[in-house]
């Protein structure tokens, strides 16, 4: 399928970085629909991107596009599908951006076979996401391959059984919440040591890179890998950093499973 038009169902965060990262990328599709509830939101969104239509409460001008994306949170998918129905075109593809809401379920709700879910994270918008995807057996293989190439667009996006995909949220996802208000703490004590600004991120995206090397390529377990250097200020605190991942995700994890 060749895809001319691209709509938006939510208008909110992961809408505002996909359309970043494609923008950056210069591969906007020649119309882009974008629907929400939220006027102001919409209206922000219209500033930074010029090209894009935007529709007040209308749901449906959205789901008229040839590739339809669904940006809304889980509790509120039932309502939404059952608004666009009608509107979708028997050739056109919805691709669903939730965690939670399985394929089959979209599918019975919506009478309607051609569905992809993504699980996208915010480093789409500089084209580095990592974006697992499953697709519904009615896509073709040619249908896919053409959706892959779209999706690579925004960065990795490997097909992964869907079972896989609310693990994927939480870890890919919303893993760089985990890390980015320490990357940012680091770098403010890095330039009260008295390094410049561009010093400091320079050095710790080096560090983070180089680390993530090490863990994953270095062919060391992770003891000895975290046995590598001798200092540890943080290690008094490890085992309480350890307990909260595990039951704060472990909870959440439960909870998109349930």
């Amino acid at each position: 399928m060749s895809a001319k038009t691209m709509g938006f169902v939510g208008g909110g965060r992961i809408t505002r970085i996909m359309l970043g990262g494609f923008q950056r990328a210069g591969k906007t599709p020649g119309r882009v629909v974008v629907t929400d509830p939220i006027a102001d939101g919409l209206t922000a969104l219209k500033t930074e991107f010029p090209g894009i239509d935007i529709y007040h409460n209308q749901n449906a001008q959205a789901a008229a596009q040839d590739i339809v994306f669904v940006a809304v949170h889980p509790p509120a998918m039932a309502a939404v599908l059952g608004e666009i129905q009608s509107s979708l075109k028997a050739k056109s593809v919805l691709i669903s951006l939730a965690p939670r809401v399985a394929i089959a379920k979209i599918g019975e709700m919506l009478g309607f076979e051609r569905i992809v879910r993504m699980i996208p994270n915010a480093p789409s918008i500089v084209n580095k996401g990592y974006n697992p995807v499953s697709f519904s057996p009615a896509l073709t293989g040619k249908e896919k391959d053409e959706l892959l190439g779209l999706f690579r667009t925004l960065g990795e996006c490997p097909e992964v059984p869907e079972e896989h995909l609310e693990a994927y949220a939480i870890i890919t996802a919303m893993g760089p919440t985990y890390l980015w208000f320490q990357l940012h703490e680091l770098q403010e004590i890095a330039q009260s040591f008295g390094l410049t600004r561009r010093d400091a991120e320079t050095g710790i995206a080096k560090m983070v890179k180089g680390a993530v090397k090490t863990m994953y390529r270095s062919g060391l377990t992770p003891e000895k890998v975290m046995d590598l250097i001798p200092v540890r200020p943080l290690g008094e605190e490890e085992a309480n950093i350890r307990n909260l991942y595990r039951s704060k995700l472990g909870g959440l994890f439960k909870k998109l499973k349930g």
